[in-house]
């Protein structure tokens, strides 16, 4: 559909595609509000350390945004800075979660630039960041790993592009707290944009010097979006794409919601300490009580040790 700013009927949460005519571009804009926050929050992050979680959620709903599968989508980062592991993933539901392992000796009194985004070489370090797409235990995994190179997670997921999958993007991300200030300072938020250059689709025929053209402004015009707009709760995400290519045809599409939502559950953790060798369990029994907490949501679960006693015993 045209643009049209009046009818947004939701402007958190959630995804909202768009597609800029007649030059083949693809885009999507990230709006995370009370979801980053709610996962965030679950966890005593450090500023730097939060901030750049937040933008690793961005760009995993970003990413996903521009594929086809039934499943999970998983980012995931593994490095030698003070931010060792970074996990992000969202279901084609809309579920998204993530959590970051930090040193907090190494990290120390890292303070965050103003309006800039989290640095990759001085928190994440050297390594390497994967995409992975999981639609079940009957199809194969698709995975993608590339060496961390870049400023921040946006340009490491630029050259993540043009090194493996030979396709032209611009993405933008940013994390932050906005808002009003509540009970626990202001609410974090996150957003990502991401543009893409596609074949065009049924037969338009555009002259390859327009479409360079095009190409071209619409990544100028993207590169205008401060890290302030692209968190803003009083922006909404249509009026961010007018406000910045509303000299172009600018078309967008349903949106896709997006929640806070593990998969842990005490059934699924207590299958999997089953799963474990007998000697295991056995010295699990030797303890009072088992406790195994979800790295993601934070979730304690306890368990006797009486609950594995048929494993323990098969």
């Amino acid at each position: 559909m045209p643009l049209d700013t009046d009818t947004e009927p939701r402007s958190d949460d959630l995804v909202q595609p768009f597609r800029i005519d007649p030059f083949a571009l693809r885009g999507r804009l990230v709006r995370l509000g009370p979801t980053v926050d709610r996962i965030l929050s679950q966890h005593d992050y450090p500023e730097p350390v939060a901030a750049i979680l937040g933008e690793a959620i961005a760009l995993a709903v970003t990413l996903a945004g521009a594929l086809k599968y039934d499943g999970i989508f998983t980012l995931q980062t593994k490095s030698d800075g003070p931010v060792r592991l970074i996990v992000a993933d969202v279901s084609t539901e809309g579920a998204v979660r993530g959590y970051a392992q930090y040193d907090s000796t190494r990290l120390g009194d890292f303070a965050m630039r103003p309006g800039q985004s989290p640095s990759v070489p001085e928190l994440i370090g050297s390594g390497y960041i994967a995409f992975t797409v999981d639609q079940g235990e009957d199809t194969e995994r698709y995975q993608g790993i590339v060496e961390l190179v870049g400023a921040s997670l946006a340009e490491c997921a630029q050259h993540y592009f043009r090194q493996s999958e030979q396709i032209q993007a611009g993405i933008r991300l940013s994390a932050g707290r906005s808002g009003p200030a509540g009970p626990n300072g202001r609410a974090w938020r996150a957003g990502g944009l991401m543009l893409q250059r596609v074949p065009p689709e049924g037969g338009t025929r555009v002259i390859a010097d327009d479409v360079e053209d095009g190409w071209r402004r619409a990544m100028v015009l993207m590169s205008s979006a401060t890290p302030a707009e692209l968190v803003d709760p009083e922006l909404s995400p249509r009026r961010l794409l007018f406000r910045l290519f509303h000299e172009e045809q600018v078309r967008v599409f349903r949106t896709h919601p997006l929640e806070a939502r593990c998969r842990c559950s005490r059934e699924r953790i207590a299958r999997i300490l089953r799963s474990f060798p007998p000697e295991d369990i056995e010295d699990m029994g030797k303890d009072k009580v088992t406790t195994v907490t979800c790295e993601f949501c934070n979730t304690r679960y306890e368990f006797a040790p009486e609950e594995f006693a048929p494993a323990a015993s098969a």
